[in-house]
């Protein structure tokens, strides 16, 4: 548990990925929270600014290591919710500055925002939903998305733009545009996609957010819109959620868009994947993400991809197990490009939401080198909470007796990754050991074993291994490396 105090809900999380020791969260309505050693143990706060501060946690961070925490405005002088405020954190989350914002535009409600930096540019992309009226029925009030960007690390934006071509109402329910999450493709485009009036719609950018596609390229139907009913929730979205393969697997570039719909009925919610490889220009039809029977309810879905491996992680609630409202939490996890999917429940007991107290509208997860920080709401005896899972991930994995998988470490280290023909397995002894190297495919099924009990002297090794020969197709396995000096260590190898 992170934290139960005032109350939080709906929060986010970010790690930093040059320091992985270093995370920051936030929750509604003005929570923040930092650790120092990878979410073992946590501090708290609460946010203030001239702005207000009302909600919609977003938490990013840039390529120097400074946090920015995103929410909503809430000022003494002017109107509820008339801007995005952003305010930055220099010193790992403990102090934040008053604050900058962005989108003031006279009474106009502005909503439900989302960042990403790039990391070549150190650029902060922001999108969200503009209302000419939150809440209004009129014909004549519309929704649009709208994006800005900073280049001084937050400390101005430049002025919005609209890049939506099909607005939406007002109402804040399936006919209204919302859930623009930004993307960065690996020469710096930026992608977003939104639901609102037929689904989810996406656009990019090739020059920084100066232009957009003349038309929004459509993704996919929501079939029971955006907005849907969970027995003990007082609201639910199936909002989508962008992200870029940057790392050099198999799968760099390829775009995803993840959300949940109720497509196979009001009581089977379920989670959903599309993917493009070319740009978002063409989508795959929806990959079912959770791996249960049918008619369960799954909701609340978060995805993050680790750049150094190209994995796709999922964090969502999940009524599997149960014939009631008792929820659980589960991870889903995806080495081949979203194809097929591993399920692990990571919350320790169930736990019964109820209709009364709301709950937020999100979860979050963030991912870097094998390190899976998700974050949730937790509701019990009354009691909001919120939660994250520090397992390592070879634990989760082996839940089932699936080989762990592996990040890179000072014992065992593999080159060229990825690797054309031969594939080098570097390692370090301290004393005479007897060695085995194994290679496993995502199925967690051996192809290929190097050598077995094999004596080596103390010192470094390094073992050459060619793909090739062995015959390895294109694809992601896992090196499993045994001695009787250290536990098994493990590594990912990909191989073009």
């Amino acid at each position: 548990m992170i934290s139960s105090q005032n109350y939080p809900e709906e929060p986010s999380i970010k790690m930093n990925p040059k320091n992985p020791a270093i995370i920051v969260a936030g929750a509604n309505l003005n929570n923040f929270y930092y650790s120092s050693d990878t979410g073992r143990t946590w501090n708290r706060g609460q946010l203030t600014s001239s702005h207000g501060v009302w909600g919609d946690p977003v938490i990013e961070v840039d390529t120097m290591g400074n946090f920015y925490f995103f929410h909503l405005s809430n000022p003494p002088t002017g109107n509820w919710i008339d801007r995005i405020v952003c305010q930055k954190s220099t010193n790992n989350g403990k102090t934040w500055s008053d604050g900058t914002f962005v989108g003031l535009n006279g009474t106009k409600a502005q909503d439900k925002q989302w960042s990403v930096v790039d990391e070549k540019t150190n650029t902060i992309y922001l999108t969200w939903t503009q209302f000419d009226s939150y809440g209004s029925t009129s014909p004549s009030d519309s929704s649009i998305i709208l994006f800005s960007k900073s280049a001084d690390g937050g400390m101005s934006w430049v002025a919005p733009k609209r890049i939506n071509k099909i607005a939406g109402d007002c109402v804040d329910s399936d006919n209204t545009v919302e859930g623009a999450v930004p993307a960065i493709g690996p020469e710096g485009e930026v992608y977003v996609s939104w639901a609102g009036p037929d689904g989810i719609w996406f656009d990019r950018s090739n020059d920084g957010g100066q232009t957009w596609l003349e038309n929004d390229i459509f993704v996919s139907s929501m079939p029971g819109g955006w907005d849907y009913d969970i027995p003990g929730i007082s609201r639910c979205n199936g909002l989508p959620v962008t992200k870029c393969d940057l790392s050099y697997s198999p799968y760099r570039g390829t775009i995803y868009i993840n959300w949940s719909d109720q497509r196979n009925g009001l009581n089977d919610t379920d989670i959903w994947l599309s993917k493009s490889t070319d740009g978002g220009f063409t989508w795959s039809t929806p990959i079912r993400v959770n791996g249960d029977e049918t008619g369960h309810h799954q909701f609340f879905t978060w995805m993050d991809i680790d750049q150094t491996t190209g994995w796709l992680y999922f964090i969502f609630y999940d009524r599997r197990n149960y014939t009631d409202n008792n929820t659980d939490v589960y991870l889903a996890i995806s080495t081949d490009g979203g194809e097929t999917f591993l399920n692990r429940k990571i919350s320790e007991s169930p736990f019964v939401p109820v209709s009364g107290i709301f709950f937020g509208d999100y979860t979050n997860i963030s991912v870097h080198n094998s390190i899976v920080r998700p974050i949730w709401t937790r509701l019990h005896d009354g009691q909001l909470s919120i939660w994250t899972d520090i397992s390592p991930l070879e634990n989760i994995l082996t839940s089932t007796q699936s080989p762990s998988l592996i990040k890179e470490n000072a014992l065992i280290e593999g080159y060229p990754n990825p690797s054309r023909g031969i594939f080098y397995v570097s390692f370090k002894l301290h004393g005479p050991a007897l060695v085995s190297l194994d290679i496993y495919d995502q199925n967690g099924r051996m192809v290929y074993s190097v050598f077995s009990q094999r004596q080596f002297d103390y010192g470094k090794h390094i073992i050459p291994i060619d793909t090739r020969k062995i015959g390895l197709s294109s694809g992601s396995y896992i090196c499993s490396m045994k001695s009787n000096e250290w536990d098994e260590k493990q590594i990912v190898m990909i191989v073009l």
